[in-house]
């Protein structure tokens, strides 16, 4: 992108040799929306056991609603901005933040707690949505690191909510949860209204709402089961059916889609090797992230006698994460740079590996809690190598008037990742337990097998990165 199509965040003034204050300013407010919307998906986490005592048994679905509309809102929303404008629906997800934390903080029975966090969904496709508009605020040579930075903002979110929800059930009510989200989500739509300035859009067609209603269908289809699978079981009716019916959704929406003049996701582009290595490489990468959050906090709580436990307090649980959080900082401009050096499918199979070799350090290494926030946060840092890298392989592949589209089914990939490690992690765990008392806890055994299955799932990630073809330089866009 030419500089006199550069928004005023980094107009005139600009400092080929440093950062400018404008910048700074554009690339935090994105930034900080990412996170933000990232924390949702684990902040009521620690808070679960609370909610369940005060509100029933249906509280799994404050996370679950969230899940189902951020996957259906990531592809809709993406296309809707290549259509009408990035800035235009980054503004949208920042406000669909800010009205859903408010309804969640002011809410007290479980209904409307549901709708909150449901209306919140609809901020996930905030972060591939800040990826594809950041590469136009920041000149060529920021772009790189400030793209990295926002990619990596969906692991980071998820390492520091843990800490922070389990310092706020420790000291005060959940619903200064949700206030923390209002004030950040006020945040963002002044910074993105104030600093943050439309590009023309260069897509061109209409919403395919017919393909958007089937994806739909599908994506529920194939995510409620995943979520659920833990309590329905595998062998449920509901969840062999709903499974059979993804798969016949999914195709025939393939099918439909290949034959629509203006397709909410273009199946010939998608299925280029380029991209789609790169979305199944991020399903496997995001299959680890969770599996790492699952696996840490009711490890480390787990008492003494369980053989691996430590007995931890739920804050102390969650201070596991973020040394973990505080990598994946400091390491996303570290992958912009291995990826302008190696090119980026190198560093993501270098963070994959990474992730490999945290999840292996933490099946030999168990004796003291030290030793597992060091390869957790060994996992963490792998995590944002790779993540970071993601969204440089997609604008290599993309064309520019599917980028926004193309982030937004790359993130949906990370979210059937951490969708399909959630079933496959609480079927692991609950398949070798001990008894301690009236307790029934998941046995090391489970454990090792659950980060065995992580650290195969990132080595599987590694070796899909490395078959990434080179996009020649000709087919990529101006923003890459």
């Amino acid at each position: 992108m030419s500089a006199s199509t550069l928004p005023a965040a980094a107009g005139p003034g600009t400092d080929e040799d440093g950062w400018t204050a404008p910048q700074l300013t554009a690339l935090g407010v994105v930034a900080v929306l990412g996170v933000i919307v990232a924390l949702t998906t684990s902040l009521l986490v620690p808070v679960l056991p609370q909610l369940s005592a005060e509100l029933g048994p249906g509280t799994p679905w404050l996370l679950t609603s969230t899940l189902l509309v951020g996957a259906v809102a990531v592809p809709v929303i993406g296309r809707l901005a290549d259509l009408h404008g990035k800035r235009r629906m980054l503004v949208v997800a920042a406000v669909a933040l800010t009205v859903g934390s408010l309804v969640c903080a002011l809410s007290d029975t479980l209904p409307w707690l549901i709708v909150g966090r449901s209306i919140t969904g609809l901020a996930t496709a905030a972060i591939p949505l800040g990826i594809s508009l950041i590469g136009t605020v920041l000149p060529a040579k920021r772009a790189g690191t400030g793209i990295a930075l926002v990619s990596a903002t969906l692991g980071i979110g998820g390492a520091l909510g843990l800490p922070l929800a389990a310092f706020v059930a420790q000291h005060t009510d959940y619903h200064v949860l949700f206030w923390i989200c209002v004030a950040g989500g006020v945040l963002a739509v002044v910074g993105i209204l104030a600093v943050l300035r439309e590009v023309p859009a260069v897509a061109t067609g209409r919403m395919d709402l017919p393909g958007a209603v089937l994806l739909a269908a599908a994506l529920v289809s194939l995510l409620l089961p995943l979520a659920q699978a833990s309590r329905w079981g595998w062998a449920d009716p509901w969840t062999i059916g709903l499974l059979v019916l993804a798969a016949v959704l999914l195709v025939t929406f393939v099918l439909v889609e290949r034959r629509t003049a203006s397709p909410l996701v273009d199946m010939v582009t998608n299925a280029r090797p380029a991209l789609l290595l790169t979305n199944i490489a991020s399903v496997c990468v995001g299959f680890a992230l969770f599996a790492s959050l699952i696996g840490t906090a009711s490890y480390v709580q787990a008492p003494a006698a369980s053989g691996y436990g430590f007995g931890s307090t739920v804050l102390a649980s969650g201070l596991c994460l973020l040394p973990s959080g505080v990598a994946m900082i400091l390491l996303s401009p570290v992958s912009a740079k291995l990826s302008l050096r190696f090119g980026p499918k190198v560093t993501l199979a270098l963070g994959a590996a990474v992730i490999a070799i945290g999840f292996l350090g933490r099946i030999v290494f168990t004796s003291s809690f030290t030793e597992v926030v060091v390869f957790t946060t060994v996992a963490g840092a792998g995590t944002g190598i790779a993540y970071a890298a993601m969204p440089s392989l997609v604008l290599r592949a993309a064309p520019a008037s599917e980028l926004a589209a193309a982030n937004g089914l790359n993130t949906l990939a990370r979210s059937v990742g951490s969708s399909l490690a959630s079933a496959v992690g609480g079927t692991l765990l609950a398949a070798s337990t001990i008894t301690l008392g009236t307790a029934v806890l998941p046995s090391l055994t489970a454990y090792r097998v659950l980060f065995a299955v992580c650290a195969g799932a990132a080595l599987l990630g590694a070796v899909i990165a490395l078959l990434i073809p080179r996009v020649p330089a000709v087919d990529a866009p101006a923003t890459a």
